[in-house]
């Protein structure tokens, strides 16, 4: 009997090869949707002391960074525009491909300004990568380890008198750590007065606090490369009364092996890294083994790239980190992310209501400034795409009107040599 022979059913093979490709047009689909070149970079200079840094692609989706050296904002802009040659027409989501290029394709490279420029640039493209998979960042870097960061607040001004009342207002709004300056100008080896009058204002803040939360309230005390080594010594040694939650910059970053020596002086945890801009100047520091937490800036030291490449080694040798932050929005966003995600991190330090704040303040750039609203001492992760806030672009140009020139102060001490800032 004549007769078509039945087809041989698709076995379990066929079936999978034919979701293979199926899977694939789509990825191929979304690879082609998702391409995007560089069209434009946009730079501008904002009170009171910022830099932002607007990149826009031809699919509409822009990114936003804060590539900023306090004091040398004109230094960074121009160092942003030499990269802009190169990245202008090219992948934004290429994010590794284009810092290792901004970093490696030049004979000199690192410091503040190059690693500056290369920070803001990382922070917005991880931006517009983020809108367009529509995630937040911290989701490329395996997602979250915690649903909220806890924040310091600064008090007092460079140089700190009055502290025990600001300290006051901080823990009643909520916070439940501050950060002060230590001291104002230094000698090499000065009188012991000056390490009493630090230790009058660090008691003062015990003693106003005492009633509520005592010690648990968190003093950190930023010594800010201000005071040398002989100094240093003493001042670690009579602050362990008052428990901090850490000395900072005890020593200049250029003397950091004299951390060695002080470590040795006490049990005060010794945090720093503010001034270092990349993994290879925090490596000797970590091998060294007498730093407690380390404070990269995501403005300063190669972006969120960078930074999630440094904890991580810190991670490796039992260190943790707290981003250095007195800066503006875009930076701080960008630090929450990396928070979100980095099981290191300890606290995060943010600028509201600083003391360097003139004719601008961290909430006054944003659409929605509830994004940073503080509570019980801590700040949710923002969830929302790439860095999680929306720019107020309007206010932004606005304020780029006025600009700002700011420079840091000059000190001398008595007798009229120049003084550490």
């Amino acid at each position: 009997m004549g007769g078509f022979a039945e087809a041989n059913p698709p076995t379990l093979h066929d079936l999978q090869a034919t979701a293979d490709d199926e899977n694939s047009q789509r990825a191929t689909n979304n690879r082609k949707k998702l391409t995007m070149k560089i069209t434009a970079f946009e730079c501008f200079k904002v009170p009171p002391r910022w830099l932002f840094l607007k990149i826009t692609t031809d699919e509409g989706i822009c990114g936003w960074g804060e590539p900023i050296v306090e004091g040398h904002a004109g230094a960074v802009e121009v160092a942003v525009q030499e990269a802009a040659e190169y990245l202008i027409g090219q992948d934004p989501t290429r994010i590794e491909d284009i810092w290792q290029t901004l970093y490696r394709a030049r004979f000199y490279r690192g410091g503040p300004v190059l690693m500056s420029a290369i920070a803001g640039i990382d922070q917005a493209l991880w931006d517009i990568k983020g809108k367009a998979h529509n995630l937040p960042i911290y989701e490329f870097f395996g997602g979250r380890v915690r649903e909220k960061v806890r924040v310091y607040s600064w008090v007092g001004g460079d140089s700190p008198n009055e502290v025990a009342s600001a300290a006051r207002q901080r823990m009643e709004s909520g916070f439940t750590a501050i950060k002060m300056n230590a001291t104002s100008q230094s000698h090499y080896v000065d009188s012991f007065d000056k390490v009493e009058e630090v230790l009058a204002r660090v008691g003062s803040i015990r003693e106003a606090l005492g009633s509520a939360l005592g010690s648990a309230f968190g003093i950190a005390i930023d010594f800010h490369g201000r005071v040398h080594k002989s100094m240093a010594k003493v001042l670690a040694r009579e602050l362990e009364q008052f428990h901090p939650l850490f000395i900072e910059e005890p020593v200049l970053p250029e003397n950091n092996e004299a951390l060695k020596e002080i470590a040795h002086y006490t049990t005060i945890p010794i945090a720093t890294g503010e001034r270092l801009y990349s993994r290879w100047d925090f490596k000797q520091l970590l091998h060294d083994g007498v730093v407690d937490i380390i404070q990269p800036d995501l403005s300063h030291a190669g972006g969120i790239s960078e930074c999630r490449k440094i904890a991580t080694m810190a991670e490796a040798y039992d260190v943790s980190v707290a981003f250095h932050c007195p800066l503006g929005p875009i930076a701080l966003a960008s630090c929450l992310q990396l928070d979100a995600c980095t099981h290191n991190v300890l606290i995060q330090e943010q600028s509201l209501n600083i003391h360097y704040h003139q004719n601008g303040d961290l909430l006054d750039y944003l659409q929605d400034p509830n994004v940073f609203a503080y509570q019980d001492g801590h700040v949710n992760v923002p969830s929302g795409p790439g860095l999680g806030i929306q720019i107020n672009e309007e206010a932004v140009r606005e304020a780029a009107k006025i600009g700002h020139n700011w420079r840091n102060p000059v000190w001398r001490t008595t007798d009229g040599t120049i003084a550490e800032w």
